[in-house]
């Protein structure tokens, strides 16, 4: 998959921490503006706990787990729409990726400069919100006038494009998000062809302090971000970028003494990373035993043949069925055999739809 999910956020909130965290790609950091000038792209490994229980029952040689990319881009600042800081290469990075993570500082330190000089991070969400609306409304503003001349000229698909213009406009013009405007089916298809900022599904990452690691909930400034994300039918999760980084670095052991000592139970960044899998509509299906257990990632909706191609163009070109249990079936029965005599082995065709956690063993001739 070529998806990624780009990390947004003004300077010196914590991106490029939270960005090695995950990666462990070392990208540049500094207490200044634009130490990160070129976007990081790194590969992540996404937790998934099936994986091992697969591994119990269907034992093979190794398990791979499924991977997808994030990309850490440079801090924005406000002006940015109007090329103020490094602005338009920004937003040129921010137009790239296919969903936005977008971090936020939670957390009070007199060591570390913000921007602003004040910690408020539904102030930071909207000036970076107000800078990719104003964005996309000068780029929708273009497109409007040569839009218009041609649906004068009786052209279909511009009319087409028109209405919906005429219906994000006046959002856009009064600050606000492409993505919080109810559009069918047929107008989320025209809107993806403009390519615009503030139609990517977004994640809000607040970035807390390590005495909240425990327990993000009792954090008055991440319930803030929450509370702004759920009014905009976005998610909000609260990591501590510091510590986690810390904790990629630990070994395993070391890092279940860390996790413990912290009340936690698993690391925030496996949280991050399925959140945000999930906000790339993305879903995970395995192929089981012998030399490799693997996970699989496909796009929420695709049908057998088009998964069977993720894994070879051949298995798509030549494909004849899908062998398929579901993990839920293999866990609850504890074997593949006990999945076959209780009937739950089902046999699938080229219009089955791909479902999470499904186990296939694909048939095919070439």
């Amino acid at each position: 998959m070529a998806l990624t999910a780009g990390i947004v956020g003004l300077p010196n909130v914590g991106k490029s921490t939270l960005f090695n965290a995950i990666t462990k790609a070392g990208a540049e950091m500094a207490n200044y503006p634009f130490a990160t000038i070129d976007p990081n792209v790194g590969m992540v490994e996404v937790p998934d706990k099936r994986l091992d229980r697969i591994q119990e029952l269907i034992p093979a040689k190794k398990v791979v787990p499924t991977t997808f990319e994030f990309t850490d881009i440079a801090g924005i600042v406000k002006g940015a729409s109007k090329g103020e800081g490094l602005g338009n290469k920004f937003l040129e990075n921010i137009r790239q990726v296919d969903a936005i993570v977008h971090v936020v500082r939670a957390f009070e330190d007199d060591n570390i400069t913000h921007v602003a000089n004040k910690v408020d991070p539904v102030a930071d969400i909207e000036t970076i919100n107000l800078e990719l609306s104003l964005s996309d409304l000068e780029a929708v503003n273009k497109r409007f006038a040569k839009v218009e001349r041609a649906a004068k000229g009786n052209d279909d698909e511009a009319k087409e494009q028109l209405a919906v213009i005429e219906k994000i406009k006046p959002v856009l013009e009064a600050g606000g998000s492409v993505r919080d405007v109810d559009l069918d089916e047929e107008e989320q298809k025209i809107v993806k062809g403009f390519f615009l900022l503030t139609s990517k599904p977004v994640l809000y990452v607040a970035n807390i302090s390590e005495d909240s690691m425990g327990d993000p909930e009792s954090d008055e400034l991440f319930q803030a971000v929450k509370k702004y994300a759920n009014e905009h039918g976005a998610e909000a999760i609260g990591i501590a970028a510091e510590s986690e980084e810390e904790i990629a670095e630990l070994d395993d052991a070391d890092k279940q003494e860390f996790l413990d000592a912290a009340g936690v139970e698993e690391p925030g960044l496996d949280k991050l990373i399925r959140a945000a899998y999930k906000l790339l509509n993305l879903e995970t299906f395995f192929t089981a035993g012998g030399k490799e257990t693997k996970a699989w990632t496909y796009l929420k909706g695709t049908k057998a043949p088009q998964a069977a191609g993720i894994i070879h163009s051949d298995f798509e070109r030549g494909f004849i069925r899908a062998e398929v249990m579901s993990f839920a079936d293999l866990d609850k029965l504890g074997s593949e055999q006990a999945v076959k005599e209780a009937g739950k082995l089902r046999v699938e065709g080229k219009e089955y739809v791909m479902q999470d956690g499904d186990i296939v063993n694909f048939r095919f001739n070439v």
